[in-house]
């Protein structure tokens, strides 16, 4: 009985899951399809986006994506590295830094945009830019990329960290050879996260990077991004709705393709350890 009622909620979760994403990419595509085309991707916006397309959005969010994955997973990862060594000794510091990052990750983004307008935008004079909305993002996938990273690092089995240091070997040494090879797939997975809650991400960027839908010259220059857009078109704009649904298809196939090229690096997870240990 036990068995069956398990292979049954196994079976409703997949009805569920697969049977939203294709009622929501359905919906999608009968409203937007018209408005896709080569221009909309390749052109600028006009009369406030009613006409036109989305490449100064794509460049400004692809910018925004850059800029928060170059500040945020360095720093991630030397965190969950650093957290990983101290997780044996159950001492009040390691106590006290896992539960500011949970409760960090667990801030809404709203929360995240305010602060950043207030300390990047107008303490540190950075204004409404594409750099603001990246460290703001940084800033908000930080913790929810550190837990990932030290969840994954905590599946190395403790015979191999033993015997590591028995052999003497240096905490910089085991964690290039040892600890990231061996997680390399929840890196990816953590990476994944924070992508993803990038590209979609709008009530963090409304109070950072800006409404901007000129083509970016720099990261000092305002930029929208692809889901304030769809935003400010659907919100904001009389008949918008057609391109903010066509410009929400475009987020959709970008996620999906994110998502797909992450599951074939995770399969050819074998050869990346194998050159790691090299």
């Amino acid at each position: 009985m036990t068995r069956v009622m398990t292979k049954v909620f196994a079976i409703a979760a997949v009805v569920i899951c697969i049977g939203t994403f294709v009622t929501m990419l359905i919906g999608l595509i009968n409203s937007g399809y018209q408005s896709l085309s080569f221009e909309f991707l390749f052109s600028s916006p006009r009369n406030f986006g009613l006409e036109g397309g989305i490449a100064p959005i794509l460049i400004s969010t692809s910018m925004i994506l850059v800029l928060a994955i170059l500040f945020a997973v360095p720093i991630s990862m030397l965190t969950a590295i650093f957290l990983f060594f101290r997780c044996r000794c159950d001492t009040v510091q390691t106590r006290l830094i896992l539960t500011v990052l949970e409760l960090l990750a667990s801030i809404p983004s709203i929360v995240f945009g305010l602060f950043g307008m207030l300390f990047f935008c107008d303490f540190l004079h950075l204004g409404f830019s594409i750099l603001s909305g990246g460290l703001t993002l940084a800033l908000m996938i930080f913790p929810t990329l550190c837990l990932t990273l030290f969840a994954s690092f905590l599946t190395l089995p403790n015979e191999t960290r033993m015997v590591s240091e028995s052999l003497g070997l240096s905490r910089l040494t085991v964690a290039r050879h040892l600890l990231i090879p061996h997680s390399i797939s929840g890196i990816v997975a953590g990476i994944v996260l924070g992508v993803c809650r990038c590209v979609a991400e709008t009530a963090a960027l409304i109070f950072t990077s800006g409404y901007s839908i000129r083509q970016p010259r720099s990261i000092f220059d305002s930029g929208r991004s692809l889901s304030v857009h769809i935003y400010e078109l659907a919100m904001n704009v009389a008949g918008g709705d057609a391109n903010a649904n066509a410009a929400a298809l475009v987020l959709l196939i970008v996620l999906l393709i994110i998502n797909l090229l992450i599951f074939a690096i995770v399969d050819r997870q074998p050869n990346w350890i194998r050159s790691a240990n090299h």
